[in-house]
């Protein structure tokens, strides 16, 4: 009862948070009119969908942010550009210069680019460079239907810079504290004289010190594109991207005792490195090469496929202290990461498209068969001697070197075959439904050979194969005042490359659901939208430990109900308002005996608000944009401390200036009161990002 009170006023909080300001902003704007204005709506698609459908006749939850956000908020990674999304937690790890962190709905999400998964295996993740996307779309919860193998909290779908049918281009200079420079350049054109094949080419060239002392990252990146207009039903679409990132990590990894509380021996600086900078070491090269091929069968089908290799070549070198929260312990020990390898991913999903109409019906058939092929195949050593570090006062180089007969030589391949359908019903303009299958066949192979130590080796050679069925099916109705109730559900599953030491063999994989119910909203009588959403997802197969021994089982449970609230109203021509509200009641098991807890990072409540005001009524060319972020209260790891992370709120803002038609000036400024706070804790506790300013000068044509 306790539980269920929670998410109701929750949904009460969720609705007076939403309703309340929208619905003055709505009835403001109709007083102001004497009849009923008919506002020009934008219709919002989504790549991630697969199919050409607005996100607004979607049972499900989409966000979609933009490319004029991206510009405006001008994010230095993908985890930032999500920081105002309604579901999603970003960084809660911090600022981190060489993976991008975030929770969406309580769970780990699945980062895609154009749709094509990037696969990550352990610190072989993959960087998206933000400079270089057209927008980011969130398919929040489980899209086993869509995606196959992938975690239940969803889907980031990056999406690269395209040709445009228009040429345009943009150099930009941008400067910043901690040192940061860059120059960037954007170009669009037509490759010959009809127009019929396309060009892009984005460019950057960055570099910056980190969040930490003796932390610094310099980055190259490069993504051409082209798009050719085979026939008039025929669109070839050619991608590439290339990133190099040159650097020593960030490790954001602090003790509780001098963070989150106190120690006998003070605070810890949260500029303070735990590592080893003069011999950490971190250097990644990123490659994607694909292509998009759309072609129109008839009036009815159209047939699409889509092919995308990934080469991911990583050294790292990354210190680390040991976790702490006694406040007498004043030396740490060190460990050590080391990681001296490449992934490569290959993907090819085929499918095709039918639209017809009947009567009274519009109907979309969605087939398709997707094949993938990820390997990891590298040296890898987890040094837990490196070495000792005084927190409040480290002294560098009391450490003892990676010797390279112990590295392992660790080769990890997950194939995956797939076929899916889909079939969406629209019933006299007002009734949609949807029902989906898919069938999955994975195998996992993971092989380990080398000397562990002078006493211990590793001869490892495991392999497993499962099939899965992923379910998924959707009903809404479109009212005609603009009300558009939902409900949907959902599945997944998450394959696990690791080996349990309970069984010796690789782990199942974990299994999740999702029952969603929310209503979409489009007014007519104001440029406006409102979403509202209740969700409950729960991931079977979980790994739990007893209070008595430290080998995992998978027998736990985690599961996330909440509600989510996202709306965006322009109560006037100069003026847009972006508002998001999220709660989360996340459960699990794997709390070390002591029952059903919440789990680290999740804050209970977030809220977020953004303001566009388009200031040429006081001067031509200036736009201020000015935002708040609020982050509720989170746990620590309930198999370590249980202490409460406390609540924070940060201001953003951005000011941009049109100097002339060819010439803007804009300065984002983030965290600008620079709070200093601990953005979560699992074992570790690690500090949020400090105050960020950036000065960008673009010439545009």
């Amino acid at each position: 009862m306790i539980k269920k009170n929670k998410i109701a006023a929750a949904i009460r909080h969720a609705l007076i948070f939403a309703v309340a300001p929208t619905s003055a902003l709505f009835t403001l704007t109709a007083n102001a009119e004497e009849g009923v204005t008919e506002f020009e709506s934008v219709t919002v698609t989504a790549e991630a969908l697969k199919v050409d459908t607005p996100t607004k006749e979607t049972p499900r939850s989409v966000s979609v942010i933009s490319e004029e956000d991206l510009r405006k908020r001008a994010p230095q990674k993908l985890d930032e550009a999500l920081r105002y999304t309604a579901g999603v937690t970003a960084q809660p790890y911090g600022s981190d210069n060489d993976t991008d962190w975030f929770k969406v709905r309580g769970f780990d999400a699945a980062t895609y680019l154009d749709g094509n998964r990037l696969f990550r295996d352990g610190y072989y993740t993959w960087l998206i460079e933000p400079y270089g996307l057209q927008s980011v779309e969130v398919l929040k919860g489980p899209a086993g239907i869509l995606f196959g193998e992938s975690a239940p909290g969803g889907v980031v779908n990056a999406v690269q810079k395209k040709p445009t049918f228009t040429p345009q281009g943009e150099v930009r200079l941008e400067l910043g504290n901690n040192n940061h420079q860059s120059i960037g350049f954007d170009i669009a054109d037509n490759a010959n004289e009809d127009g019929t094949v396309r060009y892009r080419l984005v460019g950057l060239v960055k570099s910056a010190d980190g969040e930490l002392n003796g932390t610094e990252n310099e980055r190259l990146y490069l993504a051409p594109s082209v798009e050719i207009d085979v026939s008039e039903r025929t669109v070839l679409t050619l991608l590439a991207t290339y990133l190099q990132d040159d650097g020593i990590p960030t490790n954001p990894f602090f003790p509780m005792a001098g963070t989150l509380t106190d120690s006998n021996f003070g605070s810890i600086d949260p500029e303070t490195n735990l590592g080893q900078p003069d011999y950490d070491d971190y250097q990644r090269t990123q490659i994607s090469v694909g292509y998009k091929l759309e072609h129109e069968l008839n009036d009815i089908w159209t047939l699409n496929q889509s092919f995308n290799y990934g080469y991911n070549k990583l050294k790292l070198k990354s210190s680390y202290a040991f976790f702490n929260n006694n406040p007498a312990v004043s030396q740490l020990g060190q460990g050590l990461v080391y990681r001296d390898g490449d992934n490569q991913s290959i993907s090819l999903d085929n499918n095709g498209v039918a639209n017809w109409q009947s009567d009274n019906a519009e109907h979309m058939v969605l087939v398709g068969l997707d094949l993938q092929h990820h390997k990891t195949d590298g040296k890898e050593q987890d040094k837990y001697d490196f070495g000792v570090i005084n927190p409040t006062n480290p002294v560098y180089g009391n450490f003892n070197p990676l010797d390279p007969q112990y590295n392992i030589d660790r080769e990890i391949a997950k194939t995956q075959a797939s076929v899916y359908s889909q079939y969406q019903l629209k019933l006299n303009e007002k009734f949609i439904a949807s029902l989906g299958a898919r069938y999955d066949w994975v195998k996992t192979e993971n092989q380990g050979q080398g000397m562990k130590s002078a006493t211990e080796t590793v001869d490892q050679d495991f392999d497993r194969s499962d099939s899965e069925v992923s379910l998924s099916a959707g009903v809404m109705y479109l009212a005609d005042n603009g009300l558009s109730p939902y409900a949907s559900y959902s599945e997944s599953f998450e394959v696990v490359s690791t080996i349990d030491a309970a069984t010796n063999d690789i782990y199942k994989p974990l299994d999740g659901q999702q029952f969603e119910v929310g209503v979409k909203y489009e007014p007519a009588f104001i440029d406006g939208s409102l979403n509202v959403a209740w969700f409950d997802i729960t991931q079977k197969n979980a790994m739990v430990t007893s209070g008595t021994s430290t080998v995992a089982t998978q027998t736990g449970e985690i599961s996330s109900q909440g509600v989510e609230v996202e709306a965006m109203v322009k109560p006037l021509d100069d003026v847009t308002l972006l508002a998001s509200y999220t709660y989360i009641d996340a459960e699990t098991d794997q709390t070390g005996g002591k029952g059903t807890k919440r789990p680290a990072l999740i804050p209970e409540h977030q809220a977020s608000a953004w303001v566009d005001y388009n200031a040429r009524a006081l001067i031509e060319g200036l736009n201020i944009g000015t935002g708040v972020r609020y982050v509720g209260e989170s746990k620590d790891n309930p198999k370590s401390t249980n202490e409460t992370i406390p609540s924070v709120t940060l201001w953003d803002a951005s000011i941009a200036y049109d100097i002339t038609p060819q010439w803007q000036a804009q300065l984002n400024v983030n965290n600008i009161l620079d709070k200093e706070y601990v953005s979560g804790c699992d074992y570790w506790c690690y500090f949020g990002q400090s105050r960020s300013v950036m000065l960008n000068a673009n010439y545009r044509w």
